[in-house]
């Protein structure tokens, strides 16, 4: 069992934001870069462009539950950021989920056994 942490810090999204990598998909972008740590921290920005607090609390919530789901599978020792585009407004739990895993394989930090 792997334990992660949140990015609360704007220092540390702007670090993440300045110095890692970035992929999207249609309903997701995912910034992604090294730390030092054994576990993982995973930031979540929802703009209020994808809609009002509700949909956005949502969405986050979303995101958060399909990685805690897969979190085995995510390499160790990464910040993360995911932000969800207007596109992910209507989508349902298995949508974007596996948005999440797409994005994780493109970086090459997901690994399924």
């Amino acid at each position: 069992m792997k334990f992660s942490e949140s990015l609360k810090k704007n220092k540390d999204f702007q670090n993440v934001y300045k110095n890692g990598k970035s992929l999207a998909n249609s309903y997701l972008v995912m910034y992604v870069k090294e730390n030092s740590l054994d576990k993982n921290r995973v930031g979540i920005s929802v703009s209020k462009k994808v809609g009002n607090s509700i949909v956005r609390h949502r969405l986050t919530r979303l995101i958060r539950e399909g990685y805690r789901l897969s979190e085995e599978y995510f390499r160790c020792g990464i910040d993360m950021i995911v932000i969800a585009r207007t596109s992910a407004r209507e989508k349902n739990y298995h949508e974007i989920k596996s948005a999440l895993i797409h994005l994780g394989k493109l970086h090459k930090i997901y690994k399924q056994d």
